[in-house]
């Protein structure tokens, strides 16, 4: 029908987006355009009444004049930038790494535009002026939609600070003391895995940082501290106390030494701030009209508690993290509500598009009659038609109006369906329903409804897997919890001792509410408290600060004023649970059913049926507790370093020979220009190299060579730097007169000009074939260098991980599941798990396990496919390969130089390794570990 569209996904994750759904506010409808959607936001028509109000286009002119200039400066390779920082950059986007983590497109720009705002040179960023927000210090803010990953982008930040001022103490753009603030307990929980000390550390979860950087990360520290930790009271407020302490309002000093605790005397700050909407300095009276007192409050204490800090320990500046970066103002969000500091923005549109959220479908029409003011469905917007009814302060026992109920009837027998295919699929968790409604009353009602079987769904009238809270029971739990206590474990013992046939101790309201609160955070989780629950009924806490992967239906019972109230509604709903792309290189969409939630200006899909396709059950990946038997220990090495012998040589006749051939390297390029599409060749031009290849002397050629394997020997050499370099350019110049090195055809090779001309274009290749020999000969010994915090790592150290993918059962090994990329790692796989002389075996997938080497001049990241442990205590690595290339012998010579340097170490046992180049040969490889 008009003004629907069929398919949302139309951009890729890992891309920026070249195509977007545009919607015509004349005639209301959706076409696609080319291109990417500018910044902006929508406000309400001004003087519109009505909910189905287009609204009106606001552009971010500054979020729109920094995209370019990133985009840029990115293509030109970034720079101004430092060595650390280029390190980073290089690292997240190395294709090497994308098969076990890859970043968004707009995760990196987002961590980009705070690097260009402080690194890039300043002439790149002429005429760029950020707003404050009338405080001391700086913000700046990243707008990104919920379920776009803000939360590894703050991890992204914090590395790029702690190790850029490790690196260079000197540099005070940085600072290594960071200061995360959280708008509650259930986010501040969440955000824990951004302290490098925590086991379940972003930094090593999604390989953020080099392993050889760690230790550095860990000379920094991060503070995660929940926003009531910033409260502090005013000398008005110490009078009007009604206790015996009348003692006057903390100082400074000692406010800060309360706060930061171990970080006191940490100066210079970086503060994050996670859903920073609630960080905002109280605007003028006007502009506060219609406010909730808590909201000014907390405002004012937060930001206020960051001035404090400020004035006694200096803030360097603030990162504002939040998908919705408006200043409340009363009712609604207007454009002098947005934050001025917003430097770039992922809008919820643009999640969408990309698929990095749920697609959202809602009623467009239904059998029933419509609204008479707009012909849409009457389940489009419930509360537009039953506002009279819901607004009542009735009892719970008070029937629900038709309309809500024939809501219920609908959305609950979908869930029903959706809940029996993921039974059949083996899914542990169910379906979630949520319901957000406008007042305690409404959802009380909603609650007695589901549970007395009156929504005539019997599967949801199940009461221990309802959750019916608001935000003043969590706000209770939070006040009553400390700050730094871990009540998971009291929480388990409560629910342990539900579940066995011992008499059981009746709550408090405390252990109550604190229950609750556990169940609210873990909905949807295997193992946890909140697993099996499937119904969702709240009035407040659901508008943000809440997630969770398995909500497949949404129903809105309230008046939804702004697009702002919308977005963070629906936002609760929108995580994925999964992250595979198609073919075509596209998320496969999964949805969310939406009742009552008005998406008058985002894009969403219609169509005659009610019934969305439910999303795919994923299987989980774990370490097994009752196989501890075949856990695989590795060292977890940073690099191993060579000692070199004194005196470098090379036995010539040895080294292996480089063919270097004039047909494989261009030396002339036709240009011609494009008319209509085709090249005109009467107008071509010559790009030739000779010209160039005269001023090059073949000494210079000879000693950039050198210079290229003495930087990497450098480090670990004992002697002079001058005795090594010597060195170097001898056996350089040596190499380059003989005959190990042979340019084919002859006539290139006894031509000096077309011979420089090859050594020129082929580098590359002569400093790593060089490089190679020098290594194998003139090492002594290999020290491996250890990661001082976990030096030692394992197959039970892999967090659970789900997936779509192929897999199949394993028997022998730790990992409960091998998960399958080939019929050719079938077979393998197989092999493994039936093999006599095996004890264990482990795929190498998500465990971690990487050995470092240098292809073309760059520091990568190898994993190996296959961990094995031969029934002789040799440990063998298998990797399977079926094509050679001059990569994977560079991966090969860093997995031998690995293995050798392991056994030689002699605390890790032995070490060996073996390429499978078909199914068939695994026997082989096994029987030559054995012979270790």
């Amino acid at each position: 029908m008009p003004g629907t569209i069929d398919q949302l996904i139309v951009c890729s994750p890992y891309d920026e987006p070249d195509v977007h759904w545009r919607y015509d506010r004349e005639s209301r409808t959706f076409s696609k355009e080319s291109g990417r959607r500018p910044a902006g936001f929508i406000v309400a028509t001004p003087g519109s009444k009505t909910f189905d109000d287009p609204g009106v286009f606001k552009p971010l002119p500054l979020v729109n004049q920094i995209r370019p200039r990133v985009k840029a400066w990115r293509e030109a390779g970034y720079p101004g930038i430092t060595g650390t920082t280029a390190r980073l950059l290089q690292h997240w986007r190395d294709p090497e790494l994308f098969e076990d983590r890859r970043f968004f497109f707009c995760q990196l720009e987002a961590i980009e535009t705070l690097i260009w705002l402080t690194e890039a040179p300043a002439g790149e960023r002429q005429g760029i002026e950020v707003p404050g927000d009338g405080g001391p210090f700086s913000r700046l803010c990243a707008k990104m939609a919920t379920g776009s990953g803000k939360t590894l982008v703050m991890a992204m930040a914090i590395a790029w600070h702690i190790l850029n001022r490790v690196a260079n103490p000197q540099d005070a753009r940085f600072s290594k003391h960071v200061l995360v603030v959280a708008p509650g307990l259930t986010v501040r929980k969440r955000l824990a895995v951004l302290e490098p000390s925590d086991p379940g550390n972003y930094y090593e979860r999604f390989d953020m940082v080099p392993v050889a950087l760690r230790d550095r990360l860990r000379r920094g520290r991060v503070l995660v501290r929940n926003w009531h930790a910033l409260n502090w009271e005013s000398d008005e407020q110490v009078a009007r106390r009604r206790t015996v302490d009348k003692r006057g309002a903390k100082s400074d000093a000692a406010y800060v030494k309360e706060v930061l605790g171990e970080m006191a005397s940490a100066t210079n700050l970086l503060v994050i701030n996670d859903e920073a909407h609630h960080a905002w300095r109280v605007p003028s009276e006007s502009k506060v009209r219609g406010l909730a007192k808590a909201d000014i409050e907390e405002a004012t204490r937060w930001i206020g508690g960051l001035d404090r800090i400020h004035r006694s320990r200096g803030v360097l500046g603030c990162y504002d993290f939040s998908a919705t970066p408006f200043a409340p103002s009363g009712r609604e969000s207007s454009e002098e509500a947005l934050f001025d500091w917003v430097v770039s923005d992922f809008s919820l549109n643009d999640a969408i598009e990309s698929g990095l959220v749920k697609t959202p479908r809602v009623v467009v029409r239904d059998d029933g009659l419509p609204s008479a003011a707009t012909y849409r469905s009457k389940l489009y917007h419930i509360y537009h038609h039953v506002r009279d009814d819901l607004s009542q302060k009735a009892e719970p026992h008070v029937p629900l109006p038709d309309l809500v109920m024939n809501g219920y009837l609908l959305l609950g027998k979908d869930w029903l369906e959706t809940a029996r295919k993921w039974a059949e699929a083996g899914q542990r968790t169910p379906p979630v329903m949520i319901t957000v409604a406008n007042r305690t009353e409404t959802a009380a009602r909603v609650h007695h409804a589901f549970v007395t079987g009156r929504v005539h769904i019997d599967e949801l009238k199940a009461v221990d897997r309802t959750l019916h809270i608001d935000s003043k029971v969590l706000e209770k739990a939070e006040a009553r919890v400390d700050e730094e206590a871990d009540d998971n474990a009291a929480l388990d013992d409560a629910a342990d001792d539900q579940d066995d046939d011992r008499p059981v101790r009746r709550l408090t309201k405390q252990e109550q509410a604190e229950r609750l609160r556990v169940q609210v955070d873990t909905v949807g989780q295997p193992g946890k408290a909140g697993e099996r629950i499937q119904n969702v009924i709240s009035v407040g806490m659901l508008t943000e600060g809440w997630d969770a992967r398995t909500v497949t239906h949404i129903m809105g019972l309230r008046a939804f004023s702004s697009q702002l109230l919308c977005e963070q509604v629906v936002g609760r709903g929108l995580r994925r649970t999964s992250y595979e792309l198609e073919p075509n290189g596209l998320f496969k969409a999964e949805y969310v059913n939406i009742f009552g939630i008005p998406f008058t200006f985002l894009p969403h899909e219609g169509g005659d049926d009610v019934v969305p396709p439910p999303p795919a059950p994923k299987s989980r990946i774990e370490a097994l507790l009752d196989r501890r038997r075949f856990e695989i220990t590795w060292p977890n090495v940073i690099r191993i370093e060579h000692t070199w012998a004194p005196r470098l040589t090379l036995d010539w006749a040895s080294v292996p020979a480089l063919r270097l051939e004039a047909a494989e390297t261009a030396m002339i390029a036709e240009l011609a220009p494009v008319l209509d599409g085709k090249p005109d060749v009467s107008r071509v031009t010559e790009i030739a190299l000779e010209d160039l290849a005269r001023k090059f002397r073949m000494q210079r050629l000879v000693f950039e060579a050198a210079r290229d394997i003495f930087d990497q020997m450098a480090p670990t050499w004992t002697g002079t730097r001058e005795v090594l370099l010597a060195q170097v350019v001898r056996l350089t110049e040596t190499f380059v007169a003989s005959d190990r090195l042979e340019i084919v055809p002859a006539l290139f090779n006894a031509d000096e000009l077309r011979r420089r001309i090859m050594l020129t274009l082929n580098m590359t290749r002569i400093v790593r074939h060089l490089w190679a020999a020098i290594r194998h000969e003139n090492t002594q010994a290999l020290t491996p260098v250890f990661d001082t915090e976990r030096p030692i790592r394992s197959t039970g150290d892999m967090l659970p991980w789900f997936t779509g993918r192929p897999w199949a059962d394993t028997t022998r090994s730790h990992i409960n599941r091998c998960v399958l990329d080939s019929t050719w790692e079938a077979s393998e796989a197989f092999a493994l798990d039936h093999h006599s002389q095996i004890e264990a075996w482990a795929k190498n997938d998500h465990l971690g396990f990487e050995i470092a080497y240098v292809f073309d001049g760059v520091m990568r990241k190898y994993r190996p496919d296959f961990l094995v442990r031969l029934s002789n205590g040799t440990t063998l690595v298998v990797e399977v390969k079926g094509q050679d290339s001059p990569q994977n012998q560079a991966k090969r010579a860093a997995l031998h130089e690995w293995a050798h340097a392991m056994t030689e170490h002699g605390g890790f046992g032995r070490w060996t390794w073996g390429v499978s180049k078909s199914p068939s040969d695994i026997q082989d490889i096994v029987a030559a570990g054995l012979r270790a």
